[in-house]
């Protein structure tokens, strides 16, 4: 397809960010190269396990010959024992909307996971408070057992519930990161996060459908990775040297194969396990991007979006401050 650039040299207000929101397994990342070929845009991943090198087949990042279809930014960026926290992605997130709007293409910011995208849309302040790794690690200890854990997010619960109610309690990680940030300002995680109007106009698509439907594309997805050559991924980065207490190798699938190449479960169980993790990770996403959001423009996937798409981006770009609409084909 040739490429429409957007004729505005107002860069900050006039070139929109395009987000394309919706539940793993969905199809944002198809749509978000078709429309960047369309469009004349670049693409900003908003998932948080394709920032880590490595790892490809778990992850389902776009394959090298999507990459090479149209610029891709935040992929690959940091090997998996490397931290990477919500901070350091609405740094780069921010410098490469404005490297992009600079140079008058569309920016596309594609991912399922909600804090990375409203960060960046809802302008979020994120705490500067540095880690205590001492601290961590005795919460860590804590958190070995699941009873650990519970206790851990109702200590949370307790003290910000704000924060309490957008954290899967299963997300260790950041539970802990807001325990640290209380411990050292005895401020709630949440009091940090204000939000300031971003210097861009936004809108956002989203992609859905019935719930089984998705289901079945999950459970479809899984069995490909597996035949794709996930457990040869796993080995190879166990082999590496990246062990299985790393934040990136807790993620779903690389968690359950890691078991099962050490005996702890069975090839049947694992993948079943990584079905119903995948279905749970569903369901907490759509708390992100929830269907009553008036700010998002929802399309079903089981109708033929993509011109329906491309028209409603193509009217909405001609205007400084697009009115988002909620609309689900089919419903």
């Amino acid at each position: 397809m040739s490429g429409k650039p957007l004729q505005s040299g107002k860069h900050s207000m006039m070139n929109p960010v395009v987000a394309i929101v919706g539940p793993t397994g969905i199809g944002k990342t198809s749509l978000a190269i078709d429309l960047a070929q369309e469009f004349d845009g670049e693409i900003i991943n908003a998932d948080s396990r394709q920032v880590y090198r490595h790892m490809d087949i778990g992850t389902a990042k776009p394959t090298p010959d999507e990459l090479a279809l149209v610029p891709h930014h935040l992929i690959n960026i940091v090997n998996p024992d490397e931290e990477f926290n919500l901070a350091q992605f609405q740094q780069l997130a921010r410098q490469a909307i404005t490297d992009i709007q600079r140079r008058n293409k569309l920016v596309l910011l594609v991912g399922g996971s909600g804090q990375y995208i409203w960060s960046i849309i809802e302008g979020w302040g994120i705490p500067e408070v540095p880690p205590d790794l001492e601290y961590r690690r005795k919460l860590e200890e804590r958190a070995i057992s699941s009873e650990g854990q519970q206790e851990l997010y109702e200590e949370l619960a307790e003290i910000d519930p704000a924060t309490a109610a957008n954290i899967d309690p299963k997300n260790v990680r950041r539970v802990i990161r807001a325990l640290e940030v209380y411990a050292r300002t005895q401020k709630p995680f949440s009091q940090f996060q204000r939000k300031k109007s971003p210097p861009f106009d936004t809108t956002i698509i989203g992609l859905t459908t019935d719930r089984a439907e998705l289901y079945r594309r999950i459970d479809q997805r899984v069995d490909k990775i597996i035949e794709q050559g996930l457990v040869k991924e796993v080995r190879k980065l166990m082999d590496m040297g990246y062990g299985f207490n790393l934040p990136a190798m807790s993620s779903i699938g690389y968690k359950q194969i890691g078991m099962f190449l050490k005996n702890e479960l069975s090839m049947d169980v694992a993948i079943q396990q990584i079905k119903f993790e995948t279905h749970r990770l569903v369901r907490h996403q759509y708390n992100w991007f929830q269907l009553k959001d008036d700010r998002i423009i929802w399309f079903d996937i089981q109708s033929k979006i993509i011109p329906e798409v491309k028209t409603t981006l193509a009217n909405t770009l001609k205007i400084a401050r697009p009115k988002a609409r909620r609309y689900i084909k089919g419903t």
